[in-house]
């Protein structure tokens, strides 16, 4: 009898005890929560030389206006010679373009940097060329 009543108790008490991990049935595990990144902003940050985008006025009727044009630029200079349209693209703080094969640029200076005197006492030029291509947004300049 007393082996009839300990193994009564034994799987009585087995009966009772909680369920080992691998007992409990799939669907009532929890899956890890996890965690997902969020997807990459991308941050594109106009070049310094889209400030210059319009047109720039030079002496004796020249100009230069800057477009934006796909990825770059659109250089249209007008000069005594008539008006010329350029591919330009922004490097670092200048635009470059190339005119009858020889690479030029277009650099923000002062009136007195553009080497031309009817321009020096401005202070918000571009030049290409030092005394003879310098163009600038201005309020008070008169006409030479």
């Amino acid at each position: 009898m007393r082996t009839l009543t300990a193994t009564i108790v034994l799987a009585g008490v087995a009966a009772c005890a909680p369920p080992k991990p691998a007992d409990v049935p799939p669907a009532t595990q929890e899956a890890p929560p996890t965690t997902q990144a969020p997807p990459p902003t991308t941050v594109t940050t106009a070049p310094p030389t889209d400030a210059w985008l319009g047109r720039w006025s030079g002496v004796e009727g020249t100009s230069l206006e800057l477009a934006r044009a796909g990825g770059g630029y659109a250089v249209t200079i007008a000069s005594l010679d008539g008006q010329r349209t350029f591919e330009g693209a922004a490097v670092r703080d200048h635009v470059e373009f190339v005119r009858d094969g020889r690479t030029e640029s277009i650099r923000h200076a002062s009136g007195r940097e553009t080497g031309m005197k009817w321009l020096a006492r401005e202070t918000n030029c571009l030049v290409v060329t030092v005394g003879s291509e310098g163009f600038c947004r201005t309020s008070s300049r008169s006409s030479p």
